[in-house]
């Protein structure tokens, strides 16, 4: 008798590591299920409401199959976001990816409206200056069954994450553009982080410089490019003016910038030459201490998710020392 019930402390201990582990178990099933729903909100349910650049509510009752996109810098996103195979037509200045060559081309200024419904796209990929100058032809596309997105015409990194966001919701990518958007992010901090370092003595001005003589125009305020400029603190010599600006050779010497950037040279043979030649700049700062650089125009231009390798680009010209790798 004594010895069974010495035994019973035991028993009883079993039971209760027993019940323990069910316990366990039975936590570890509800966290997993957990983790199940979870992952389940987080897929993008249809139909979804977006409200476009132009505060127009559009419902999109089916996942997008067949993307038609008026503008590069909606493609490039689209793309990013994983829409490539969906992606059946495209502008004729699309240029990136390369996957985008092989895409059927629905125009320029114009859009082809034929060509766009004969593709029979669920979701034409517009913006507010495509709604702005082609109204007529989008209207006919709405009149065709056709959902069309008008994305913001982004001036500024900010504007970019919302335009990205815009299409990843009307196109069910919403954790791909989250990855997207962080690591643009991640990238500007890194460089503002690096700029900040720099002493305020060793800050320069900058001429950007984004078509040849004889119309020699610049990136003003309220553009990527003053942005990037700003961002590395680095004074922009055109900032007091607004936007897209014609500028004199006279005004850019009298500025006397210590860094001139072209945006043009890629598809201009000898640009930086031909500034080191021209009549008159012999005394520009820049031109003196040969700092005359390209810089490819869609990474600075072009409100995609690009940008922020633009901004690392624009970076390693103005402040080689700096940001070179």
């Amino acid at each position: 008798m004594k010895k069974r019930l010495w035994l019973l402390p035991i028993f009883l201990i079993i039971l209760v590591l027993a019940a323990c582990g069910g316990q366990k178990t039975e936590g570890q099933s509800d966290k997993k299920a957990e983790s199940q729903k979870h992952a389940e909100q987080s897929k993008q349910e249809f139909p979804v409401t977006v409200t476009d650049a132009n505060g127009k509510k559009l419902t999109i009752k089916e996942k997008p199959k067949r993307i038609v996109s008026l503008i590069p810098s909606n493609t490039e996103t689209a793309f990013a976001l994983g829409l490539g195979k969906k992606i059946v037509g495209v502008s004729d200045y699309d240029n990136y990816p390369k996957a985008a060559a092989s895409k059927e081309k629905v125009g320029g200024k114009d859009i082809n409206i034929e060509k766009v419904v004969s593709l029979k796209p669920d979701l034409v990929l517009a913006t507010a200056s495509n709604a702005h100058n082609s109204s007529a032809g989008l209207k006919q596309l709405r009149q065709a069954g056709i959902e069309v997105l008008v994305v913001n015409d982004a001036a500024s990194f900010a504007d970019v994450y919302k335009s990205i966001h815009l299409i990843a919701k009307a196109t069910g990518t919403g954790k791909k553009a989250k990855e997207i958007i962080d690591g643009m992010k991640e990238k500007v901090a890194e460089i503002k982080v690096k700029a900040d370092k720099i002493p305020k003595q060793d800050r320069v001005k900058v001429w950007i410089e984004v078509s040849a003589p004889p119309n020699i125009f610049t990136a003003g305020s309220g553009t990527f490019m003053d942005e990037m400029l700003d961002i590395i603190n680095a004074k922009n010599i055109a900032a007091e003016k607004k936007g897209w600006v014609k500028y004199s050779g006279e005004s850019v010497v009298k500025a006397n910038p210590d860094v001139i950037v072209l945006t043009y040279g890629y598809y201009v043979k000898g640009a930086v030459k031909q500034v080191y030649n021209r009549s008159g700049w012999s005394g520009v700062s820049a031109v003196k201490n040969k700092r005359v650089y390209n810089v490819e125009s869609d990474l600075v231009s072009r409100s995609g998710p690009r940008l922020a390798e633009g901004l690392e680009k624009m970076a390693e010209a103005v402040y080689p020392d700096v940001f070179k790798k």
